[in-house]
């Protein structure tokens, strides 16, 4: 061996023992991409002796496709993974070429930078604006939404000074040092601040400010966490001082000076003022403590004028005005040397509105420099109008306190106070004379509440007291009572000529209205008393006004009833009943009978319907037709409809206990069941604590609740059906139900209402109705029952028609459970003879001579 070859080895020696000893994992791979050398390091990596490396592809730990300079995820023998970095060169010795990998472990940095970005992303999604500064307040990290906060990019922030980015001339630097000495004490603390924006616009901020500090005690970095106050806190503060001003019943004075004191606290550069306009249009100085007191002395009983400064003319014109110079703006010349004698240089106004859209004052700043407001500024006063507007409101409505207690507020009519005293004075000058007096109830009202809204409920109310303005004299009366209850008194008046103008009313309601583009129709069913036929005081006139009202509402609305003594001894029966009623429900004295379903095509039982039935102790059998629709009035009927669900849920339980087999059991609702929120969860508990399934119960609903389209009833009927339970559409054809909203509602069954069945057999208006509703339940899979079947040939008509189901005396009358009992038995007993009998005479039959040729051969 030659020397200089020896010195080659030797050299080559030494190489490989230094590269063994490094920290860094080194693999060294030949021109064939095999592992020619594994140090140490590389053997703690990966977790594998060399002896098991060596020779090997190096594709076996994932070094086959390495970039120069790469991050790769090394997979160790013991299932355990780590992050590395490796870089690659390439070597060459002679006409040998190889790689040599350096692998470093970087698992716990690239953790700690994946904790690092995480915390930014946290930051970043904080609605708290973030700010890191070094011990010397210089910027170092700033998140979103100090950006969206106060408009610099997070480079922009980089190295500025803390103070330098937020602070200007009126931010508090007292607060700044004593945040500042805490900070330094290792306190921290929380501050309210008056900062700025990058535009300069203010902001009122919640700093909360924390030190950090090294290991040897000294401040790292100062952590700060601000909140954008102005509104949440500031302007609710200002809020809550006016309002507690209003509550104490403190004078206007008093009220708009403690204003202007709180604004001039939260924006330090200003000057306020609020001033009164009268109906006259005279200003009236309220408000203004760091104003001179012979320049306010010099404003009261200024006229407004488009020239007369900046709050005459924001008076007169209805908007706000700036004057940014006072001393060249022609507005100012009459009035401009006291405000700049004291170093005011522009104001800003703003005219303080009422509800009905008069100018009742105005709010002004004075600055002490000529500028525009800001949006600080306009937050202030937006919130500053409304409060003054409260505040002056308030004074003026003290003054019509008489008026509004004798008059309706919505319609401006006299109110039943006011009334009394005008019939009164009506009947007293009258001496003796014949008046009438007239009870109006507008018709289906509260379906325009309930529906458009009590803002169109308003309009039609104001637009009725109009058209009945039209239809009467100017001697006459016209009162609104409440609600939708109306009265007018025709002194002098027979009821000849009050039966003309009743049905002149009527003529007037005839057309409709329009309310948010939409048409709705107005009647009402008016009752007529006369003086002294009827009665001689007013308040026997209108109770029997009253009643003769609620006898044109039972003779089919929009008409008029005299009183009679017949109506007096029909209310005092109601009154009975109603009393008579609640009692009953209170103590469970209701019951319900069962009226069986059977298929059209077999026979076979569909389910029951369950009616409510009423026998008193002294009134002895009340029928439905009368105690529902009285329930309906005294607000009664939800509760028997609750109490239906319940116990029809119970009898179904005891009859499946008893091994009857009843498919459902079909209870009526009102659509006020249905606009209560809790009417699911009833149904849901009801069916469970009886522990039957949800198809056992089915719901029944009139038209009314589809016409009137209220969300909530629509609501919880989508929750009912997400339960199991049917919903049926009671007596469909008689109302007015729109096809495209039933097509989207959660219904399961359509009834048609007995009305079509009495003539379904000789009326073609009547079997064409019949004929629509079984297509429409076709159509939309429904199920169609017939109700008031009672004869074979109706129900053979239904039949041919593809009805589902009959219901009416054909099958059997509404029944008590026993009864019902009895007749499912017998009902069961004859279905079965019927089926034997039908197949007996099946298998009489001769066989046909086809069918024998076909199995013979």
């Amino acid at each position: 061996m030659r020397a200089s070859d020896y010195s080659d080895v030797e050299t080559t020696e030494f190489l490989l023992a230094a590269l063994e000893q490094a920290s860094e994992a080194v693999v060294i791979v030949d021109a064939d991409l095999l592992v020619s050398h594994f140090n140490a390091a590389a053997e703690s990596i990966w977790g594998v002796a060399r002896a098991d490396i060596l020779g090997l592809d190096a594709s076996c730990l994932g070094l086959a496709d390495l970039q120069p300079n790469s991050e790769i995820t090394i997979r160790r023998c013991d299932g355990t993974r780590l992050r590395a970095s490796a870089s690659v060169s390439r070597v060459g010795i002679g006409d040998r070429s190889g790689y040599m990998v350096f692998v470093r472990d970087i698992t716990a940095e690239v953790e700690r930078r994946e904790r690092i970005a995480l915390l930014n992303l946290v930051a970043d999604k904080t609605t708290r604006a973030v700010v890191v500064t070094d011990r010397n307040l210089r910027v170092v990290y700033t998140n979103a939404a100090f950006s969206g906060m106060f408009g610099y990019t997070a480079t922009e922030t980089q190295g500025r000074q803390a103070n330098e980015l937020l602070a200007r001339r009126l931010t508090d630097r007292k607060t700044l040092a004593r945040l500042r000495r805490r900070i330094c004490d290792g306190r921290g603390d929380e501050e309210e601040i008056l900062a700025y924006d990058r535009d300069g616009n203010e902001i009122w901020v919640s700093a909360t400010v924390k030190a950090f500090h090294n290991d040897r005690g000294r401040i790292k970095y100062v952590f700060a966490l601000l909140s954008d106050i102005s509104e949440s806190k500031q302007l609710r503060s200002l809020q809550q001082l006016i309002m507690g001003a209003l509550a104490d019943e403190l004078p206007l004075t008093e009220i708009a000076d403690r204003l202007c004191r709180r604004v001039e606290v939260i924006a330090p550069d200003v000057v306020a003022s609020v001033l009164h306009v009268d109906s006259d249009g005279l200003v009236h100085p309220l408000g203004g403590p760091s104003l001179p007191d012979d320049y306010c002395r010099a404003l009261e009983g200024v006229a407004i004028g488009p020239n007369i400064g900046s709050c005459g003319s924001a008076a007169y014109f209805g908007t706000p005005v700036l004057a940014e110079d006072l001393d060249t703006d022609p507005r100012w010349q009459p009035f401009k040397t006291r405000p700049l004698a004291v170093g005011l240089k522009a104001c800003w106004s703003t005219p303080i509105k009422a509800k009905d859209g008069r100018v009742i004052g105005t709010f002004a700043f004075y600055f002490r420099e000529r500028r525009a407001p800001s949006r600080w500024h306009q937050r202030i006063v937006d919130a500053c109008v409304q409060l003054g507007a409260l505040a002056i409101e308030r004074k003026e409505a003290r003054a019509q306190i008489a008026r509004l207690a004798y008059h309706d507020m919505l319609t401006g009519l006299p109110n039943r106070t006011q009334l009394r005293q005008l019939v009164n004075q009506a009947i007293d000058d009258g001496r003796g004379k014949q008046l009438a007096l007239i009870f109006l109830d507008l018709d289906h009202f509260k379906d325009v509440n309930d529906t458009l809204g009590h803002s169109a409920g308003d309009a039609l109310l104001v637009e009725f007291a109009k058209r009945l303005r039209a239809r009467i004299q100017s001697s006459d009366l016209l009162g609104r009572l409440s609600g939708d209850e109306f009265v007018i008194v025709l002194p002098n008046c027979d009821p000849a000529r009050a039966s003309l103008v009743a049905s002149n009313i009527t003529a007037a309601l005839a057309s409709p209205i329009w309310i948010d583009n939409r048409q709705v129709p107005i009647s009402a069913s008016m009752g007529i008393s006369i003086y002294p036929d009827n009665a001689t005081d007013i308040d026997t006139l209108m109770q029997q006004a009253d009643a003769a009202m609620y006898q044109a509402k039972q003779a089919g609305r929009s008409t008029h009833r005299f009183f009679s003594a017949d109506m007096n001894r029909l209310a005092e029966q109601r009154l009975v009943f109603s009393a008579a009623l609640r009692q009953a429900i209170a103590n469970d004295e209701l019951r319900l009978v069962y009226q069986p379903q059977t298929r059209t095509v077999d026979g076979a039982l569909y389910g029951v319907e369950a009616l409510s039935r009423w026998h008193d102790p002294e009134l002895g059998e009340v029928p439905p037709s009368k105690f529902i629709p009285l329930a309906e009035e005294v607000g009664l009927i939800e509760q028997i409809g609750l109490w239906s669900i319940r116990e029809a849920c119970r009898q179904m339980a005891a009859w499946r206990r008893a091994g009857l087999d009843v498919p459902c059991v079909a209870v009526n609702l009102s659509p006020l069941n249905f606009q209560n929120a809790k009417l699911a969860a009833v149904v849901a508990e009801t069916i469970a604590a009886n522990g039957l399934p949800p198809e056992a119960l089915m719901l029944e609903i009139t038209e009314g609740v589809l016409v009137n389209e209220r969300t909530a009833a629509i609501e919880t009927m989508n929750a009912i059906r997400k339960l199991g339970v049917g919903l049926s559409l009671d007596d469909f054809g008689t109302g007015y139900s729109s096809l495209s909203r039933l097509a989207h509602l959660p219904i399961r069954e359509l009834k048609i209402d007995r009305s079509f069945m009495r003539n379904i057999e000789r009326d073609a208006s009547a079997l064409a109705i019949a004929t629509a509703v079984v297509r429409v339940g076709q159509s939309l899979k429904m199920a169609v029952v017939a109700e008031g079947v009672e004869t074979e040939g109706q129900r053979k008509l239904l039949a041919g028609l593809g009805c589902d189901v009959v219901q009416g005396y054909l099958c059997a009358p509404a029944m008590s459970p026993e009864a019902f009992e009895r007749w499912l038995v017998d009902h069961v007993a004859g279905q079965a003879r019927a089926m034997r009998k039908s197949v007996d005479e099946a298998h009489s039959q001769p066989t046909p001579s086809l069918l024998v040729a076909s199995t013979s051969g």
